[in-house]
């Protein structure tokens, strides 16, 4: 389908790769990794033809169709989100120009009997053909049908593409891609700005597509589940394996230990070789044995070690001051843009040292209310924060807000205080931006290095409660894992915005969804609001489908009478299931005050941990039965 032969690309005399080869095939699904600046997004416009190539081949087979999803999308600016899905059809939209050109010359002209007539005649006839041929008669309803099946409603159709989130406009991209019928698509960060249930509907449509598929992530759970091929670009080269991304991993871990022992053992027989050289050498009878030596060691091919790019940022968030037990204070807020309503009534009581995680599809207020939270927009309603609350404040586009005409070193500089002026290289050099390359402006910066260096100001600002709006966002696979683990030592309250599951996994205690103007509490992590979605979808097709059942089925009197016993029994068991929440409650609140009381005599009772746990555990399964009986309520 696609062959890459010897392909290199340098910049500024040095080799971003060389003389990479590999071969796509129909039903690869290839997770293309390395660390930011390492070439992947270089690669996807090469194999795109979006930039000339240095040296090599790339050969497509004949009338190959390659689809490009772009990090950065750029819309025309006034059409609707129909108009921008129907550019997918360039020829189709081009014929239509075409038969509405010459049906109006042919409504002018009453030459009938003129060739120009019937030369006009034909042209119609052939146009019309190809037209039909090319589906030009169905191509708005499956352009509907895509747009529907990717979330919109019909009432978005007409609505102008500036006026939808990145992760909306991502989607649009997304349909004109899927409507295209590509052979091979190639997609640079495709869940960038999309939200998770997006990235579930994603993965579905990726597995059972059956082009090969190019995919630059750092979303390792997005990997994992959707490749079946991983690329690596590592310092120059690549290390091409037939597994997903956590698979490869292993493999490569294996396959680096046997070259090292491979490489001990060449070590050891060309030191004997050596040391029997230097002993025939001086002999007359051994001569030409030496020799022979020289010659073999000559011809032997040396081992060599895969060389990996382990080169991290060191990152740590110190906690300013000990804020107040009440962080912030929401009670009825409300939120509008214009006549657009986003938050309504919105409640929310964030304590010292929570980790808290804001989800939900795209445009239903989750930044809003971030932003709401550090001060960057107005609001109705009341929000208090609490005693001594500093807020650090990572936005989504946070990049966006460096000057692209400073340097890196200047940005810094022009940050910090007189404090910590003395220690802006430091910083920088623990980011990776060491020697001359904190020189480097702004503006040629990759989206990964802009990224660090926004993580890299903010600790030049105190603050002990943290608010970050996708700060995973352009960051590869390395620099997330320091980053997640810098959260999870991060002794002060966390907020954190992400569609990241694998991210999320072991940061927060408490997510809420955003969905429909308002907010839902999940007393879980990550995994347990997703375990939770499923089930809740699950019970609303069950519901809906008791309620036809009921609409058609009357009930007989002993049926009455076994519905009122039920319906005792289901209260029963609401009522003591909520004794034991409040029972739970209780003795959670209680350890909870010991601990601020007396952290280190209350840690060193035994086995309290596992004592602590086990009740928070009980209590999530608690409330889960609590939910489950209230929905079964709901039918009655």
């Amino acid at each position: 389908m696609l062959n890459v032969h010897n392909l290199s690309v340098s910049f500024g005399g040095e080799y971003l790769f060389e003389e990479i080869s590999f071969r796509l095939n129909g039903g690869d699904r290839v997770g293309l990794i390395g660390k930011n600046g390492a070439g992947k997004s270089t690669l996807l416009k090469l194999l795109s033809k979006d930039m000339p190539i240095d040296s090599g081949t790339i050969a497509t087979e004949k009338n190959i169709k390659i689809g490009f999803l772009r990090q950065d999308i750029d819309f025309v600016v006034g059409r609707t989100v129909l108009e921008e899905s129907y550019q997918a059809f360039e020829e189709i939209k081009a014929l239509e120009l075409k038969l509405d050109d010459i049906n109006h010359q042919l409504a002018e002209r009453t030459d009938y009997e003129s060739e120009i007539y019937h030369q006009l005649m034909v042209d119609l006839s052939d146009i019309t053909h190809r037209y039909e041929i090319l589906g030009g008669y169905n191509y708005q309803g499956e352009t509907e049908k895509i747009l529907l099946g990717l979330g919109f409603k019909r009432e978005d159709f007409d609505k102008k593409t500036d006026t939808f989130s990145g992760g909306w406009r991502m989607r649009i991209e997304l349909a004109k891609l899927l409507l295209q019928s590509n052979d091979v698509l190639l997609l640079d960060e495709p869940t960038n700005h999309l939200d998770i249930e997006s990235i579930i509907w994603l993965e579905q449509f990726l597995n059972g597509y059956t082009g090969a598929v190019v995919i630059v992530s750092h979303d390792k759970m997005f990997l994992d589940n959707v490749t079946n091929r991983t690329i690596e670009i590592s310092l120059g080269r690549i290390y091409d394996y037939n597994k997903p991304y956590s698979q490869f991993l292993k493999l490569r871990g294996e396959i680096k230990e046997q070259q090292l022992n491979a490489q001990k053992n060449q070590e050891k027989e060309i030191q004997q070789a050596e040391r029997l050289i230097e002993k025939f050498r001086a002999k007359s009878t051994k001569a030409s044995m030496a020799q022979s030596l020289i010659k073999k060691l000559d011809k032997m091919e040396r081992i060599e070690v895969d060389q990996d790019d382990n080169a991290v940022m060191n990152l740590r968030f110190p906690v300013s001051v000990t804020p107040g037990k009440v962080i912030a204070e929401l009670e009825g807020l409300c939120k509008s843009y214009g006549s657009k309503e986003v938050l309504k009534d919105i409640n929310l009581l964030l304590e010292r040292d929570s980790k808290t995680a804001f989800v939900g599809q795209n445009g239903q207020g989750k930044s809003t209310l971030a932003k709401i939270m550090v001060g960057d927009l107005d609001y109705e309603g009341k929000m208090k924060l609490g005693h001594n609350v500093q807020i650090g404040y990572f936005a989504q586009n946070q990049a966006e807000y460096l000057d692209g005409n400073k340097t890196i070193l200047d940005t810094m500089i022009d940050a910090a205080n007189e404090k910590n002026r003395s220690k802006v290289r430091d910083i920088l050099g623990s980011f990776l931006f060491r020697g001359d390359e904190v020189e480097k402006y702004v503006k040629v910066l990759s989206g990964g290095e802009r990224n660090r260096l926004a993580l890299a100001k903010m600790l030049l600002q105190p603050f002990n409660v943290l608010v970050m709006d996708e700060p995973t966002n352009h960051l590869d696979i390395q620099s997330k894992n320091v980053l997640k683990q810098a959260l999870q030592n991060f002794d002060g309250t966390l907020v954190l915005v992400s569609h990241d599951r694998d991210f999320l996994q072991g940061l927060t205690n408490k997510v809420y969804e955003f969905k429909d103007k308002g907010i839902k509490e999940y007393l879980g992590d990550i995994d347990f609001y997703l375990e939770q979605r499923k089930v809740e979808d699950f019970r609303a097709i069950e519901k809906k489908q008791d309620q036809q059942k009921k609409a058609v089925t009357p009930k007989s009197s002993g049926n009455d009478f076994k519905d009122q016993k039920r319906l005792k029994s289901l209260k029963n068991k609401l009522s003591n299931v909520e004794s034991d929440i409040s029972r739970l409650e209780k003795e959670i609140a209680e350890i909870d005050h010991q601990l601020m009381m007396d952290y280190d005599a209350t840690i060193a009772k035994p086995n309290f941990f596992d004592g602590y746990q086990k009740k928070k555990k009980q209590l999530e399964q608690l409330m889960a039965k609590w939910e489950d009986i209230t929905l079964e309520l709901e039918n009655f």
